[in-house]
């Protein structure tokens, strides 16, 4: 693939993930390591998407509702993301043969189609303080194997109860903090320099041009419709990653 064709591919894998986190908060490295990983090895594209992680996601949480009352609440999980995270730290150049990937593929696939048949879990209050703390640490240490931030700290998420811009906040925050962890590990690893931050912040413009899009659309649709696109977008996730790792 020449330089010209490989900038188009990666503007538009950035656009299309974009998109998709605008509308239903979450999707950008899923799709991207997912895409990307035709062209790079998955620590690369994990390092191209800093930037636009830390934006995207500086973006998403600035503009929910109750952040302050959200990040206390999530306190405990977000730490414990970090240290997963760093206890994990050299996964992602290990992984070769896309177990991890697949199994996270698989994950969800299983919890979207239980989200569609609208299975309505809640997590008691009284939990929290102690199972925060166990998501957090294992969705670092999926993090730090996938470079993707989305089990099991989201469905976690999904049952505390957030209505629907509170939930897109919500996600914001946790993957942003994911983000700082996972680059961190990524510059330990060497993964992360000067010219890989350059170029991740070149990604930058077709991300939250995709993203800007997708926002309009969630504006515009109800909270019903919210929940079967963010399932479906789930569904639809998972789908892809357990096709990639297995093509």
């Amino acid at each position: 693939m020449d330089n010209t064709t490989l900038l188009l591919f990666v503007t538009a894998t950035f656009v299309l993930a974009g998109f998709v986190k605008g509308v239903i908060g979450l999707g950008l490295p899923t799709i991207a390591v997912g895409i990307l990983g035709v062209v790079m090895a998955p620590a690369q594209a994990a390092a191209l998407l800093v930037v636009p992680n830390l934006v995207t996601n500086g973006w998403q949480l600035t503009t929910g509702p109750k952040l302050g009352a959200t990040l206390r609440r999530l306190a405990p999980m977000l730490a414990a993301i970090c240290i997963g995270t760093w206890a994990g730290a050299g996964l992602l150049q290990q992984e070769k043969d896309g177990t991890a990937t697949l199994w996270l593929g698989l994950a969800l696939v299983l919890y979207a189609l239980v989200g569609l048949k609208a299975a309505k879990l809640r997590v008691p209050p009284a939990w929290e303080g102690w199972l925060g703390p166990v998501i957090g640490l294992t969705t670092g240490v999926v993090t730090a194997a996938t470079g993707v931030f989305v089990l099991p700290a989201v469905p976690y998420l999904q049952t505390l109860g957030f209505d629907k811009d509170e939930l897109v906040q919500a996600l914001g925050i946790s993957f942003i903090v994911s983000t700082l962890a996972l680059s961190l590990g990524l510059i330990g690893a060497g993964a992360l320099n000067g010219a890989a931050a350059w170029q991740s912040f070149l990604a930058l413009v077709p991300a939250l041009a995709g993203m800007s899009a997708g926002q309009f659309i969630r504006s515009r649709i109800s909270p019903a419709t919210f929940k079967v696109c963010f399932f479906a977008g789930l569904l639809a996730l998972g789908t892809y990653l357990c096709w990639r790792s297995l093509a």
